[in-house]
């Protein structure tokens, strides 16, 4: 069965760094577009951004723009969020998702994606 298994949060200082990673299984990774939300303390999950099936086109939310960078390494089967300049409001559990079709989509909304990992936390201390 699909599994994203997600890696990599930790504690930083404001201003740090920190790369996340989302090993797939299941499927074959380089025939989807998938993406990174986020869920901040008490809230929903938040779209961050997502990356098309060859890892040409990208998109992100606004305001991690320019300072988050999303990739992929389909020979390893991995998704990776690399975070810099990281700010207290970035605070949340990392979530890699799936996307349902569409191989070339970099979709924003939740319920165009079919697959959820567990996530992995990230802490910024100001």
């Amino acid at each position: 069965q699909v599994q994203l298994v997600e890696s990599g949060g930790g504690v930083v200082h404001n201003g740090g760094s920190l790369t996340v990673s989302c090993a797939a299984s299941g499927f074959i990774c380089r025939d989807y577009a998938m993406g990174w939300f986020r869920q901040p303390p008490g809230t929903g999950l938040k779209w961050v951004s997502s990356i098309d099936s060859d890892g040409w086109r990208t998109d992100y939310e606004e305001s991690v723009k320019g300072r988050f960078t999303i990739s992929r390494d389909n020979a390893k089967n991995t998704l990776y969020l690399q975070m810099n300049d990281l700010q207290p409001e970035d605070t949340g559990l990392y979530i890699c998702a799936r996307v349902k079709t569409g191989p070339h989509l970099v979709p924003t909304r939740t319920n165009q994606y079919d697959n959820f990992g567990l996530g992995t936390q990230v802490t910024v201390s100001s």
